[in-house]
């Protein structure tokens, strides 16, 4: 059981920090939608490359996230990603406290 609980509480700490990585590099492409920025700098497009499946798919489950000219599926990935910190990796590290 022990080996079990070292690997929940392994795979909890990869995805906090993988979801938090993930959360920096949506901050990063929001805050640079507000400029116009090179499309053809390789940041930008590493950037654009990783966010905007996510924000389209948020677009096509959840069509009032687009109001008017406003797009709040940035808003919507950010709380998901919370959701996540706070019932997934939650729970796998309860798990693994309580395989101890």
């Amino acid at each position: 059981m022990f080996v079990m609980a070292n690997l929940l509480e392994t795979t909890a700490i990869i995805i906090s920090k993988v979801l938090t990585i993930y959360w920096w590099v949506l901050l990063i492409a929001v805050l640079l939608s507000w400029v116009n920025p090179d499309p053809y700098n390789p940041i930008v497009r590493f950037l654009r490359m990783t966010t905007e499946p996510v924000f389209d798919w948020v677009r096509r489950t959840m069509p009032f996230t687009m109001v008017g000219m406003l797009d709040l599926s940035p808003l919507v990935v950010f709380f998901l990603i919370w959701f996540c910190q706070l019932f997934v990796v939650r729970t796998l590290l309860d798990l693994s406290l309580r395989l101890r």
